[in-house]
């Protein structure tokens, strides 16, 4: 069963919208599996509306790379391959550092004491479910004075597809400890406005994540031969 929070939407006129968000947010949390089915007539009973805009929202979640159309099954939750998730972290540490870049020299105080916060609580939060949803706050919340709206946009379809996989790696490994002393180092170059020494650790951040989430998926994976089906497919 679909596990997503659903909403009575059928007098609302963008119900594609809110359907689309429920099921990206579900994919990115992981409540949806990778490789699981999206049957159009569950959904549109769970929101209540005609299958038009669930086709609709999926049309939009399969254009992102979420999922995929495959005969005789219809929508699925893409299943990324090691080398996709590579690719998607070389990426993200191109564009990343370079918007933090533009940041550093616009960033306030409130938006430096806003990272601190999300900093903090990513580092005492104590429940699993939250540490994603506050990773990528810490990290949001330093981009945004960059003045590049088509950037983040861009980094933010990015993360969605690898932001179930990264979830579970931080609760699965070692990887939140790391994150944590990292996190502090970006945000003490970000105070200090060392734009180079926050690019710098913002980039390894990403590439050391990219290697930790790697190695955990191949020994996942090489358990029950997932990886391999993904990249055949």
């Amino acid at each position: 069963m679909v596990k997503v929070r659903a909403t009575d939407i059928a007098q609302m006129a963008s119900a594609s919208d809110v359907i689309f968000d429920a099921l990206r947010e579900a994919i990115a949390k992981g409540d949806i599996a990778e490789g699981q089915t999206l049957r159009q007539d569950h959904i549109a009973r769970m929101f209540n509306v005609s299958r038009i805009p669930v086709r609709e929202a999926l049309t939009r979640l399969e254009e992102q790379g979420l999922v995929t159309t495959q005969r005789y099954r219809g929508a699925v939750v893409t299943t990324l391959s090691t080398d996709e998730i590579r690719e998607i972290f070389e990426f993200r540490a191109l564009l990343e550092p370079e918007v933090l870049r533009y940041s550093v020299e616009r960033i306030s105080d409130e938006g430096l004491e806003n990272a601190k916060r999300f900093a903090h609580a990513f580092s005492t939060e104590t429940d699993s479910s939250h540490w994603g949803e506050l990773n990528r706050g810490f990290h949001y919340s330093l981009y945004e004075a960059s003045g590049r709206p088509y950037y983040l946009q861009t980094i933010s379809a990015a993360l969605d597809r690898v932001d179930r996989y990264l979830r579970a790696q931080l609760v699965l490994t070692s990887g939140m400890e790391r994150a944590r002393r990292e996190h502090e180092g970006i945000l003490d170059a970000c105070i200090r406005r060392d734009a180079d020494e926050a690019a710098r650790l913002t980039r390894e951040h990403i590439l050391g994540a990219s290697v930790s989430l790697i190695e955990f998926l191949q020994r996942t994976r090489t358990r029950t031969g997932d990886d391999a089906g993904a990249e055949r497919g």
